[in-house]
């Protein structure tokens, strides 16, 4: 975050090579920890017998975000594993969601962000929900509902962040704008999938540990967008 607060996608210069980018010249490059793991050999104390062993190793590599990359002529380009919706919002999702969030108290603006993101939510008190102003209608829709999670799960008051870290604050928020964008007929998989996935690390238990928080808000925020229509959710 403090080295490219913008970064999406990152590899090492040869990695980038093989999948058709070329880092261009001048780019700096970030800073991360890798990971592997080093053979040894440890004297057993009980039988006196050498054993071999494995440690792990954090070193410093050097990565580049895709941003710094330029296409390779010639050579096909890896596809990014969120793929932003396109389309109209053909369920009125924005206005609904948003008349629900700004009743309790938060204020909606549709401004141009500098970085990659698609929105964001201030947990400072201001209570201010910003969504990317060049979104299509379908993204802005998925994307308001994320930002509503975020507002309703995620205040000092609910959660210690010392152990509620980004990564599963990010799962739950997608989580709960894939369902409820999938009740009231908008269907999210392009991006919702690949987003929970990279936020999960691959940990399907990022999930289930947070089954009844993501549920709850689905229930809050569905029940409400229904209370005065007559109108029902295509699923449950």
């Amino acid at each position: 975050m403090s080295q490219c607060p913008h970064a999406t996608q990152v590899a090492g210069f040869r990695k980038w090579q093989e999948l058709g980018r070329q880092v261009r010249k001048g780019e700096k490059s970030l800073k991360i920890f890798g990971y592997r793991t080093k053979k040894y050999t440890e004297e057993n104390p009980a039988t006196g017998e050498e054993e071999e062993k494995r440690r792990a190793i954090f070193p410093v590599l050097s990565v580049f975000d895709i941003s710094q990359t330029e296409p390779i002529e010639g050579h096909p380009q890896p596809e990014h594993p969120v793929q932003r919706l396109t389309g109209d919002d053909e369920h009125g999702i924005y206005s609904r969601v948003h008349d629900f969030i700004t009743a309790r108290g938060w204020t909606v603006t549709r401004e141009h962000i500098d970085s990659a993101a698609n929105g964001y939510t201030m947990m400072d008190g201001t209570q201010r929900i910003v969504i990317e102003k060049t979104l299509s209608p379908a993204q802005a829709a998925k994307t308001l509902i994320h930002e509503t999670a975020h507002a309703l799960m995620h205040g000092k008051d609910q959660i210690d962040r010392n152990t509620h870290h980004q990564g599963l604050r990010e799962v739950e928020a997608e989580s709960v704008a894939y369902v409820v964008a999938g009740m009231l007929g908008l269907d999210t998989t392009a991006y919702s999938v690949g987003y929970v996935t990279g936020w999960a690390a691959g940990d399907p238990a990022a999930l289930r540990a947070t089954a009844e928080r993501v549920l709850a808000t689905v229930k809050d925020i569905i029940n409400a967008l229904h209370t005065d229509s007559t109108e029902e959710p295509d699923a449950a």
